[in-house]
């Protein structure tokens, strides 16, 4: 009985964190970096100008201005706020933070889910980018539906990971969730991503 009151108090510790550090970033984000913009146009630019180079280097004829990013002849697409990745780094770095896990595999993890997010981002814009000119019948179901669930999927994984592999012994580990008094160890136009004059 004790240790199960035990999992249950690290469980609703577990929960509490999460929800606590989403509400610190959907308040850091909304109320100043997005306000501010600095952070999303840079973020979005980037993106641009790697797909850009990138779909250059397979040898097709690309523009790419601002936000917007596209092959020669076919709409482009338009890196908008909410579509380069910062929030989802939110979520993902709110879930390493909240979990239970060594301290130094933490501060590894996190810059490491951050790149991957970046890269699988950046994929993602660039097969978008391809499907918009030469199947532009599918491009909508598929900006809508397929790439975002693999974008979330890729997330959702890297928190498997970090559950299945961030706990650890190790020196630095978190003890939080640990009640020691119970002596129990506890072990988410232009077409835009979407764009301004698009279809939609």
């Amino acid at each position: 009985m004790r240790t199960f009151q035990g999992k249950n108090r690290e469980i609703m510790l577990f929960i509490l964190k999460a929800l606590g550090v989403y509400v610190v970033w959907y308040a850091l984000y909304h109320l100043w970096l997005l306000p501010d913009g600095r952070l999303d146009e840079y973020i979005s630019r980037n993106i641009v100008s790697v797909t850009a180079t990138l779909l250059q280097v397979i040898g097709y004829e690309v523009f790419a201005f601002d936000r917007i990013v596209g092959i020669a002849r076919a709409n482009g697409l338009e890196i908008i706020d909410g579509c380069n990745g910062i929030e989802t780094i939110g979520l993902f770095i709110g879930f390493v933070l909240a979990y239970p896990g060594n301290t130094i595999k933490r501060w590894l993890f996190i810059p490491t889910g951050i790149l991957i997010i970046y890269l699988v981002n950046v994929a993602r814009i660039f097969v978008l980018a391809i499907i918009q000119y030469h199947w532009y019948s599918g491009f909508q179901m598929i900006h809508d539906y397929t790439f975002n669930l693999i974008f979330y999927l890729v997330v959702f994984a890297m928190w498997v990971v970090w559950a299945l592999k961030g706990n650890g012994s190790a020196k630095g580990a978190d003890t939080a969730g640990t009640d020691a008094e119970t002596d129990t160890v506890a072990a988410a136009g232009v077409d835009t991503e979407t764009a301004a004059g698009s279809d939609s």
